[in-house]
């Protein structure tokens, strides 16, 4: 989707049509707001986003989704084939997008990783950007329609939708340069405007959707401003900054809720009104970032988030922030006309992003049948997606601790490396790795509370441990039973909450629990709930 600089002073002359989209791409005609170097930074940081999230999926993969892991990606690809036997592979591709239909065990599973590290590198220092683009896009999404329940979350949609329209947004030559060394003198071509705008519009996706869910919420916690009341210690992975950011006076927490809905809702407005407005959405997005870093460990997400913020900053912003010590490169000139097939396809993919946005905040009745359908088509593509982050705030944390035992009279726990366990042991950072399986754990404890069942994959993770996988123990941070597996496993339901600054000055613990139920597990399961339990 390349397209071509506009001429202001004949846009006057012109269609109404023809003069709404001068203004909107009016930024790329004046000199002054080129977005070179913009594109530079925001390619590089991609890149490492890309080579973050490589590198902790990585370290986890085996566990996951490996041949001994909790849910195998060659069982998952077997069972689709079986239950969709008349299909071609090409068929079955475009169903399950994913290279692992040429193979799913370990050493490809390893090889998927191995890869995304290495292009991800080229694609920070600047060696053949869009190839290296569209083969991380590829390998990453081979990996999410393997992953199941642990690859499932929206900053892996969002980091796909980003690779996807950087493909477009990347020049495409053996060498763009690196980030801060000398450019080479080489006259460089304006980057494209459309999908300059597309990045816009999918950061004014992200972020007004994550405030609108927010607003139409069932629960009145973010209505009543009291969300921060119970935000800090029943997020997934709480660090030990949470628990000094719980202590806040209730003014405070109210204050927190006011201006993260005024971030989330108001600036985004803002993108796409003017120089000073996007600068002033990019600064105000990125202070909330920062914020959610310094309390709350979201692997990527942030980060990410923050890389998505540089496309409002054009080049001359960038100069003057590193005081001049960025060199710019020669820009070359283009025809001053717009191109038409360009725009209609933009067009066209903004009009998609709107069913799942539209889903999102619960108007799906809204959604013309035939632009639901065209969605529906790529959607397996997982790079036009809906968002939209703590919609429902939790007011109760409920945590899964599993025990084992070869009497069933002395009990062991098995402690992950970040989940909360053992109430004396400080929360920790482990941004920007994800830590899949903990991170999966309170999701599961979430389900068990409100619905009374245990996730299936809960049940594959036991029999792991039942087995001693070696893949499986490895994502965990204590093995209590290290010469054999435990003869038995229980589950046992803890109530958890933030100690008070007192109670923890007393007894040191970063936590109190409350017990709530015990579920146990024998060797097979037959299905049950929180009253029958696991059999």
């Amino acid at each position: 989707m390349s397209d071509q600089a506009t001429s202001p002073p004949e846009a006057g002359h012109k269609h109404p049509l023809v003069r709404f989209l001068h203004w909107l791409l009016r930024d790329s005609v004046d000199p002054r707001h080129s977005y070179v170097l913009s594109r530079r930074i925001f390619l590089a940081g991609l890149g490492a986003v890309y080579l973050i999230a490589f590198i902790s999926l990585w370290s986890q993969i085996d566990g996951l989704v490996g041949s001994r892991g909790i849910l195998p990606a060659a069982e998952y690809l077997r069972e689709i084939k079986q239950q969709q036997p008349d299909l071609s592979s090409l068929e079955r591709f475009f169903e399950l997008p994913t290279l692992c239909w040429f193979g799913a065990g370990d050493p490809f599973l390893h090889f998927l990783c191995g890869s995304g590290v290495v292009l991800a590198c080229l694609v920070i220092v600047g060696i053949a950007p869009g190839p290296a683009l569209v083969l991380l896009w590829l390998l990453y999404l081979s990996l999410v329609n393997v992953g199941q329940y642990f690859l499932g979350y929206q900053w892996d949609a969002l980091l796909l939708e980003s690779g996807f329209l950087a493909i477009l947004f990347a020049p495409w030559r053996p060498w763009y340069g690196p980030l801060i060394a000398r450019w080479r003198r080489v006259s460089v071509a304006r980057p494209s405007r459309i999908i300059l705008l597309l990045l816009r519009w999918l950061l004014l996706r992200f972020m007004l959707l994550s405030g609108l869910v927010k607003l139409l919420s069932q629960t009145p916690e973010w209505r009543s401003l009291t969300a921060m009341r119970y935000h800090y210690w029943t997020q997934p992975l709480p660090t030990w900054t949470s628990w000094y950011a719980n202590l806040e006076p209730n003014w405070f927490a109210a204050a927190s809720v006011v201006i993260t809905l005024l971030i989330e809702v108001a600036a985004p407005l803002l993108v796409f009104l003017g120089r000073r407005g996007r600068l002033f959405a990019c600064a105000a997005f990125v202070f909330l970032q920062v914020m959610i870093l310094l309390t709350g460990n979201f692997g990527f997400f942030n980060l990410l988030t923050i890389v998505l913020c540089v496309p409002l900053v054009d080049d001359a912003a960038w100069l003057w922030l590193s005081l001049h010590r960025l060199k710019m490169p020669p820009v070359a000139l283009q025809p001053t006309r717009l191109n038409w097939f360009a725009i209609a396809a933009s067009a066209c993919l903004i009009l998609l992003t709107l069913a799942p946005s539209l889903r999102q905040i619960g108007l799906r009745d809204f959604i013309p049948g035939p632009l639901d359908a065209a969605w529906r088509s790529v959607a397996p593509f997982e790079s036009i997606n809906g968002y939209g982050l703590f919609a429902d705030m939790t007011t109760r944390r409920w945590e899964l601790i599993i025990e084992g035992s070869d009497d069933r009279q002395t009990w062991k726990a098995y402690e992950f490396k970040w989940k909360p366990g053992d109430v004396t042991r400080r929360p920790r950072f482990c941004t920007p790795h994800m830590p899949r399986l903990d991170w999966q754990m309170w999701f599961a404890a979430l389900d068990l509370y409100y619905n009374r069942q245990l996730d299936p994959w809960v049940l594959s993770f036991l029999d792991r441990l039942r087995e001693g996988s070696p893949p499986v123990l490895r994502l965990l941070r204590t093995n209590p039973f290290p010469d054999h597996p435990p003869k038995y496993l229980r589950l046992v339901i803890y109530d958890y909450h933030f100690t008070t600054w007192s109670e923890r000055s007393k007894t040191g613990a970063w936590w109190r629990r409350d017990y709530v139920a015990t579920l146990f597990s024998r060797p097979r399961y037959s299905g049950g709930g929180l009253g029958r339990g696991l059999q």
